[in-house]
């Protein structure tokens, strides 16, 4: 069976140092505390001090703990002091030159390499000393390239063992005595030619990754059609990228440390990731499931992997209430920290699955993402358990891609060399990342899955409230303005909204019999314009005339249209989709399971109010404003409804012959007074906002009064209404389905 690429993503949880106990800050003198050439401060109970020093040096000290009235490690005669960062000895350079010869290189040194004779260079042949103990670039490496493999190299730090690269053949790393390797310490040659496992890199206590190196990593800026990066010629690093498919199983098991040594500030931030996390995973047309853990002493799940699947937890908005209900003081006393039943607790849920449904767990894809320090001061050491949930998903190797075990290590104290033993080592991908700060790791997060080039998802936006008119773009990027002219010489105008890369939508009363293609424009913004059209399609149903015996001399009923475009566009910050309801994509807007994602369940969420609160856009003194309106149901609809009898023209006596069910409507005083729609809005959206996505419900058709003659700025009377054909309407959702489903026509949309 042939499956859809798998979602291959991540990661999270969270913290930090631990202890057992926080002593009061009584207990531990505050004498010989001092740093030389840099500053201490104390936690909140008195019973950790922590230093710090300027950009450009490290505490020779990070952490002093008070344990039993003594301090951890004790204060010597000698204070701590500030040292100058440095980077790996890089003369481990094998078959060339490094110049120039320093016996330690600090930040912003640099150094050059050249290949002996016979000798091919690969890597970066200038590297710098960076702020976080790193060098720039990638590995230099002089190689014969006449073996099956090609030299691996040596990185800066290291001595390697093996000098012979051919299949099978082995290599082994060692770091300095004051470094810790962090990756792969043997690396085998594949039949691929490949080396298996991470390339090794030697870290000192100081030495961390930057949010930006960790994100690019990670899975940095997610594009719509998501993959494994191409090898980066600058790096000469494999960059993971989420590869989010349609359709795959994912299941994504979070675990978040909160032992003692944590703040409390702290920890409300790491839950905070955590819903950014989850947040931005939904923006992507997937439907993972979730187990989310906290842990000290004891493990406290705010929702298991089978109630996700069970549909007992599987509403995110609820399993986000919950972990932000989740108090710091509720470990209790029991604040110590046991990694081990973290991934013991992972393993049992993992059993389940296996047993529940075989088939199903033998095709999802497995993301664990562990944040903690390293530093388990009880359960024992985790690796075998991370041992065994290695050999439950991956029983034989062609199932290596299965599983994918990600750590985050943050703070002061992190213990690097045990955490590499918890994570993932394949095809020269990174799954440990030292961070030095949670608010570095929330910058990761943020870069790492960036909407912003993630221009194919529906209804994202940034919402800039700064005046800047260049900006009205990215608030809504999928704002068009449309111009029709006609043979009398005038310009007839109508906005519309952009749902894919080939259509617009927008009123069908915008186009009059006799229209052609050539003489509709379609400007998006104020750098797209005149963009070619190649036809309009009116709903089937739409009639202006159909119910002028009844008193109507013009009826809006099914006033939906497309705009199919010669070309599809290309997406970018200033130019992408609103989201539709009714659609797979808009399912994932609104963080649904695939349980949840019905029709029904998006009017639900998006039109339960009696009054939903609505906006639409305008640009009726010639700069985009955003104008605000309630659509009224409930028991709020019918006077809406009543007042279409006050329309001028208009002689039928029931009001519901002239607004249907297939309508919405806004507009009046109560129980608030609306913006109104003006001549030149029909055909732009109506949409609501929830979290963070636009979702168009409606489309401005037709109006009680026109207010807008005499005053720009009008709002509503008491009987002015305004009505908007629904988009939860079944039939111009058939109608949409047609032409925006049709994958012969662009790139689809998946209707529900």
């Amino acid at each position: 069976m042939e499956h859809e690429p798998w979602l291959n993503l991540f990661m999270l949880a969270m913290l930090c140092p631990l202890i057992t106990g926080a002593p009061s800050s009584n207990l531990c003198s505050d004498e010989k505390l001092s740093i030389s050439g840099g500053s201490f401060s104390f936690s909140k109970d008195g019973s950790l001090v922590r230093y710090s020093c300027s950009e450009g040096y490290y505490p020779t000290v990070k952490i002093r703990r008070c344990n039993n009235g003594r301090w951890n490690p004790m204060p010597k005669r000698k204070p701590p002091e500030c040292k100058k960062v440095t980077c790996p000895d890089p003369r481990g350079f094998e078959n060339g030159e490094v110049y120039p010869y320093s016996p330690r290189y600090f930040v912003n040194d640099t150094t050059h390499y050249s290949c002996h004779s016979g000798y091919t260079f690969r890597g970066s042949e200038i590297r710098v000393c960076q702020l976080n103990g790193k060098w720039s670039g990638s590995t230099p490496v002089c190689g014969r390239n006449s073996d099956h493999c090609p030299d691996p190299g040596t990185p800066a730090g290291a001595t390697r063992t093996g000098n012979i690269f051919n299949i099978d053949d082995k290599v082994t790393y060692r770091c300095d005595k004051t470094l810790t390797l962090i990756g792969s310490k043997e690396q085998v040659c594949q039949e691929n030619g490949q080396w298996s496992g991470t390339e090794p890199e030697c870290y000192a206590d100081f030495t961390y990754d930057t949010p930006e190196e960790a994100s690019e990593a990670f899975s940095s800026s997610l594009k719509s059609n998501l993959e494994v990066s191409q090898q980066d010629e600058g790096t000469g690093q494999y960059g993971k990228k989420i590869n989010v498919g349609k359709g795959g199983k994912l299941d994504i098991y979070i675990a978040l440390d909160v032992s003692d040594s944590i703040e409390e500030d702290e920890f409300d931030r790491a839950k905070n990731v955590i819903k950014t996390l989850i947040d931005k995973i939904s923006y992507y047309e997937v439907s993972p499931n979730y187990e989310i853990l906290i842990f000290a002493t004891d493990v406290y799940r705010i929702v298991s992997m089978r109630d996700f699947k069970s549909g007992q937890g599987n509403n995110l908005e609820q399993i986000l209430k919950r972990l932000e209900n989740y108090k710091y003081e509720s470990k209790g006393d029991r604040s110590g920290t046991n990694i081990a039943q973290a991934y013991k607790t992972i393993l049992e849920s993992m059993h389940i699955e296996q047993m529940t449904n075989e088939e199903d767990f033998l095709q999802t894809q497995h993301i664990v993402i562990m944040f903690t320090d390293g530093q388990a001061n009880m359960g024992g050491n985790p690796k075998p358990q991370v041992d065994y949930i290695k050999n439950l998903v991956i029983n034989d190797p062609s199932r290596e891609d299965k599983l994918e075990l990600y750590v985050f290590g943050m703070g002061d104290d992190v213990n690097a060399e045990d955490i590499n033993d918890l994570k993932t080592d394949r095809g020269n991908e990174k799954f440990f990342f030292k961070l030095q700060s949670i608010e570095q790791l929330q910058e990761t997060f943020d870069s790492m899955i960036d909407e912003g080039t993630s221009v194919a998802l529906c209804g994202l936006y940034k919402d800039y409230n700064d005046g800047y008119p260049s900006h009205d773009r990215r608030q809504y990027p999928w704002l068009a303005k449309i111009s029709v002219a006609r043979s009398n010489g005038k310009i007839s105008n109508c906005m519309g909204s952009l749902v894919t890369s080939t259509f617009i939508l927008t009123a069908a009363h915008c186009f009059r019999f006799g229209d052609t293609h050539d003489r509709i424009t379609v400007d998006i913004g104020t750098k797209i314009r005149g963009i070619k059209v190649k036809e309009y399609i009116p709903h089937p149903l739409y009639n202006l005339k159909a119910k002028e015996k009844m008193g109507i001399p013009e009826y809006y009923e099914f006033d939906v249209a497309l705009i199919q475009l010669v070309e599809p566009l290309i997406l970018g910050l200033d130019l992408r989709p609103i989201c539709i309801p009714c659609t797979k994509e808009t399912s994932g807007a609104l963080r649904l399971t695939d349980r949840e994602g019905t029709c029904r369940k998006h009017q639900e969420v998006l039109m339960s109010a009696e009054t939903v609160k609505a906006a639409f856009m305008t640009d009726r003194k010639k700069s985009i404003e955003k104008k605000f309106i309630k659509i009224k149901q409930g028991k709020w609809r019918d006077d809406c409804v009543e007042d279409a009898k006050k329309a001028e023209g208009i002689t039928a006596e029931n009001a519901k012959d002239i607004v249907t069910d297939n309508f919405l409507c806004s507009g009046g005083i109560e129980p608030t007074r609306d913006d109104i729609a003006c001549k030149g809005d029909s055909g732009g959206a109506t949409f609501v906002v929830p979290g963070n996505r636009m979702v168009q419900v409606g489309i401005i058709s037709w109006g009680v009064k026109d207010l807008c003659g005499r005053n720009p700025n009008a709002m509503s009377d008491p009987q002015s209404r305004d009505y908007h054909t629904s988009l939860f309407s079944a039939k111009v959702r058939s109608f949409l389905k047609d032409y925006v489903g049709d994958g012969t026509r662009g790139t689809p949309l998946t209707f529900l």
